[in-house]
């Protein structure tokens, strides 16, 4: 069984989607500590001027070390005005309708909860339908592991049964650091990487790495496979005979 662990990215880019989409088990790593100058709280939209920020507010001052699964929202307006955004922003797009009038549905209650943590699963999972991908979802915070680092990893990957680790191919220092802890307990690594598909945006030129969002809204249903399409691999852990 192969297990992808991540934080739960406010609205991810599209190779983070690919990726759970090759993955049979997703766990949202919200066991970690949150960082504010991460994904975790905001991510980029194509607007006329480029890849700008939409960022979560949330409460940070004091609380130097919450784990992301303890991170309350700020403004309970926020929702409000993120819809707004992306109105001014894609209402032009293709398949601005069907996409918007889900998050007008969904968007409302996930603000409501309070937790940074739910919203991000929620956004998450909306998009992972317009995408095509029913990878199943459980959150760390739920599974109980201990360790830190790479061992918290290897635990959550031991305690739902994975023999296989998919990670992206940006955390490869730190994975060969702490390889042993996987090795020891029978699990394999794989790298993830990924090639951004090109596709038709509302302005000219092409931009990647906008939040998956941008996508869907220029393809609807036909998004997944705009993903697909990209060259994307997967290659086992390299740790020259150290784990």
């Amino acid at each position: 069984m192969r297990c992808m662990i991540s934080q739960p990215t406010f609205l991810p880019w599209l190779g983070w989607f690919d990726l759970a989409d090759q993955a049979d088990l997703l766990i949202l790593l919200d066991t970690v500590q949150f960082d504010k100058r991460s994904w975790q709280q905001r991510n980029r939209i194509r607007t006329a001027k480029g890849l700008e920020y939409v960022s979560v507010p949330v409460k940070s001052a004091g609380r130097f070390d919450q784990v992301i699964a303890d991170v309350e929202l700020a403004d309970p307006a926020f929702g409000t005005r993120l819809l707004r955004t992306l109105r001014a922003n894609y209402a032009r797009a293709p398949h601005f309708a069907p996409v918007m009038a889900e998050l007008e549905t969904a968007l409302p209650g996930l603000v409501a909860t309070g937790s940074l943590a739910a919203l991000n699963e929620g956004l998450i999972r909306l998009l992972a339908g317009w995408l095509g991908i029913d990878t199943p979802i459980r959150r760390a915070s739920a599974i109980g592991a201990g360790g830190t680092r790479g061992e918290h990893l290897a635990l959550l990957c031991k305690a739902v049964g994975a023999s296989d680790y998919l990670s992206t191919a940006g955390a490869e220092e730190y994975l060969r650091e702490d390889a042993a802890h996987f090795a020891r307990r029978g699990i394999t690594v794989h790298l993830h990487e990924y090639d951004h598909p090109e596709y038709t945006q509302l302005h000219a030129p092409f931009l990647p790495y906008a939040c998956a969002l941008d996508l869907v809204m220029m393809e609807g249903r036909g998004a997944g496979a705009v993903m697909r399409r990209a060259t994307r691999r997967l290659r086992p852990l390299e740790t020259g005979g150290n784990a």
